[in-house]
């Protein structure tokens, strides 16, 4: 699945990371040959021995507690080298020093390792959290084949204030997919929420109107226990859409947010409903009632849904990202998975890897009759992080 393409590009993200990583990590070994030469070359009138206290101290922050104290051996032998080579006492006192500063960096890289240890601890436990937000979603759903992409804007997040969910109920397959106000941890929460009502009410709710309202109720609950002052302003755009079984259409309720995208054999269609409603959390200044249209859907076309994130993106130029101009020509023929790297490896190019913004994309088809079905084991999900890729990453 798609997750293939994404691992692909974070393992050689690592490595080009890593390799400056790896050479800072000889700086104080560097530091220790440099000074050392330098002390043995000069006059002894120079002293640039007392400046050998500062390779434990770097190594400190990098090398472990036992790696310090053996380059601290290391210098003080050093010194001890100098003080026999020159016969002159003087760099004792350097060899004192090196004791002192030696001991203090092992307790300080002894705490520093503490921390890190507890920074993995939490960050394993906040991606298992993120996990359960936001859920994987099957790459076939009832009767049709879904596949998934959420770039998170927040450095070491999978997810943010965007929010999807896809659900095969009686009524037919219900998606989901949203957009909260706001970033942080709140709009996480709100996102949380929303997604959580969605998995109840798809079932048993008898149309995506009733959805709706629960959604707005939820929504409207949880922003009234938010302590932030503009927890009154909260707001969330959402698109609802039910595939019903059998049937050759698709039925949309808008909240607020960009139309989908109709990708069909020859052309792209926007799904523009003629009666949007307002986003959730907003209903209160909106007396009408919501209401469902009705779009053809046949097999063999794709319905595209996506959050602002992907749209807003700018280019170094400052142009938006134009989605439905960079789609390929033949959706048809591109499988799900080869159409979601398309785009994340084109919006990569747009935007020079950089976003501003989370953003998700949640891609649906009514396969043709007798096309062999997805691999029921095979999974999509929040697969994407910040930075994007780089453009050239593969499409396997």
């Amino acid at each position: 699945m798609l997750a293939d393409v994404t691992s692909s590009w974070r393992i050689r993200r690592r490595r080009l990371l890593r390799r400056p990583h790896e050479a800072a990590l000889l700086s104080p070994v560097i530091l220790t040959v440099l000074i050392a030469v330098l002390a043995f070359a000069t006059p002894r009138e120079f002293a640039v021995s007392r400046l050998l206290p500062a390779a434990p101290a770097l190594a400190s922050s990098m090398w472990s507690v036992a790696g310090t104290v053996v380059l601290g051996l290391v210098c003080l032998l050093t010194v001890l080298g100098l003080a026999v080579a020159f016969a002159d006492p003087g760099p004792l006192f350097t060899a004192a020093a090196i004791t002192a500063v030696t001991g203090a960096a092992a307790y300080a890289g002894h705490v520093r390792l503490q921390r890190e240890r507890t920074l993995v601890q939490v960050r394993s436990v906040a991606d298992v959290a993120q996990q359960v937000l936001l859920r994987p979603v099957p790459g076939r759903v009832g009767e049709v084949e879904i596949e998934t992409l959420y770039l998170a804007a927040a450095a070491h997040a999978r997810i943010g204030g965007d929010f999807y969910e896809a659900v095969d109920t009686a009524h037919g397959v219900r998606l989901l997919i949203g957009d909260v106000r706001g970033k942080g941890l709140s709009a996480v929460g709100v996102a949380a929420a929303v997604t959580g009502c969605f998995r109840e009410a798809a079932h048993d709710e008898p149309d995506l109107r009733c959805i709706a309202r629960r959604l707005e109720a939820s929504m409207v609950r949880y922003s009234a226990t938010l302590p932030d002052r503009d927890s009154g302003e909260r707001f969330a755009t959402a698109l609802l859409a039910e595939v019903p079984h059998g049937g050759g259409c698709v039925r949309l309720l808008n909240c607020g947010h960009p139309p989908p995208l109709l990708l069909r054999p020859h052309d792209h269609l926007a799904l523009e409903v003629s009666d949007p409603a307002p986003p959730l959390g907003l209903a209160q200044l909106w007396p009408y009632p919501r209401r469902t249209e009705v779009f053809p859907f046949a097999p063999g076309e794709t319905l595209l849904l996506y959050t602002d994130g992907v749209v807003e993106a700018r280019g170094r130029d400052g142009v938006f990202y134009p989605l439905a101009d960079r789609l390929p020509h033949r959706c048809d023929h591109h499988s799900l998975r080869r159409l979601i790297s398309h785009i994340l490896n084109d919006l990569a190019a747009h935007t020079g890897g950089a976003l501003d913004d989370d953003a998700a994309l949640l891609a649906v088809r009514r396969p043709l009759p007798g096309r062999p079905r997805t691999h029921p084991g095979a999974r999509s999900g929040p697969v994407g992080t910040h930075p994007l890729p780089p453009s050239d990453s593969p499409v396997r």
